[in-house]
């Protein structure tokens, strides 16, 4: 599969090639940090503190919560990049920024976010 030029651009291949996700927009990054974000917040409530608390194994809120804070950390960023970018309008930045911070609130986010992103332009033949 071609690599798409540009400093944004990330192209990345499911196993067997049958798949691909084209990386290359600040909306499309926003998208995919804030999904791995909302998993990681869900990990964190449902199975890490569960752990923790009723088998005391504190290990797994260190463990999941060091992601999720690193994942928030980098949807912050992403969100940050799309907002100067001017991708986002200042109202979505906001409430996406207060969706990240409610379980399934970045997935809410995720439907809000794919109106924004810009449809990929089919060469005609």
């Amino acid at each position: 599969m071609p690599r798409t030029s540009g400093s944004d651009a990330l192209v990345v291949e499911a196993v067997g090639g049958n798949m691909s996700f084209v990386w290359n927009s600040p909306i499309a990054r926003l998208r995919f940090i804030g999904k791995l974000e909302g998993v990681s917040f869900l990990l964190l409530l449902g199975l890490a503190m569960p752990l923790k608390y009723l088998l005391g194994i504190a290990m797994a809120v260190k463990v999941v919560g060091w992601a999720h804070g690193l994942l928030f950390m980098a949807l912050c960023w992403a969100l940050l990049t799309a907002f100067t970018d001017g991708r986002l309008p200042f109202k979505h930045a906001v409430l996406v920024f207060v969706a990240a911070l409610l379980p399934f609130g970045p997935f809410v986010a995720d439907r809000g976010l794919a109106r924004l992103e810009p449809r990929p332009q089919t060469a005609e033949p």
